[in-house]
């Protein structure tokens, strides 16, 4: 399988110096980028974050989520299965200034605007299989941060979005190096993954896809 996999928090720039980001440490997709690879499939990682990228993949760096639209709609053809990790910010300065904003004194308001919603982009034009198509089908996992209502809203995402599984977790597992994930696929019933390291989570997710 070709596997694209999205990993790190996205920096939407208000000016040349700043910009608003969020605390996604890109270790869980950087885990699932190893995991894939260590199993013998093609990896792409697009990555939004500092660290050093697993050996064997290939790899693509960048910053904002428009950069993160652009190289997943440039891969998305080629891979088998897109899973979602990254950390997208979901709204972008509507004008960033050109130059460093200096400080006043005074409040400073930033219009912000939405970003590209990549999931529901990549679950809406996902290859389904049938007997008229020649490619196989596409498989679009996704990731579901919460603080409340976990599975209530981790399934919302995984029907509005037409995924074929949603990974939900809480903010405990930002940064951390072990953490405990509950998996929804369409058709089946919640599986939680017990607490444990996020290379072992990611071997387990992607033996998961892999029967799918």
């Amino acid at each position: 399988m070709h596997f694209l996999i999205t990993a790190g928090g996205t920096r939407e720039y208000i000016d040349p110096i700043r910009f608003i980001s969020n605390a996604s440490s890109g270790k869980m997709g950087y885990a699932l980028a190893h995991a894939a690879e260590e199993a013998g499939h093609k990896v792409t990682l697009i990555s939004a974050s500092a660290l050093q990228p697993p050996i064997g993949v290939e790899f693509v760096g960048v910053d904002s989520a428009e950069e993160m639209f652009a190289a997943v709609e440039k891969h998305f053809n080629k891979c088998d299965c897109l899973i979602m990790a990254a950390a997208v910010s979901d709204y972008t300065p509507v004008r960033p200034a050109k130059t460093k904003i200096k400080k006043t004194g005074k409040f400073l308001t930033i219009k912000l605007k939405p970003t590209t919603d990549i999931l529901k982009w990549a679950g809406k034009h996902k290859k389904v299989k049938s007997k008229k198509a020649k490619d196989k089908r596409q498989i679009i996992v996704g990731f579901a941060l919460e603080e409340r209502d976990v599975k209530g809203r981790a399934e919302k995402k995984l029907k509005e979005k037409n995924l074929d599984m949603i990974i939900a977790n809480t903010p405990e597992a930002i940064g951390a190096e072990k953490s405990t994930v509950q998996i929804k696929m369409p058709d089946s019933k919640w599986l939680k993954l017990g607490r444990a390291t996020k290379t072992t989570l990611a071997k387990k997710i992607i033996t998961l896809v892999e029967s799918t």
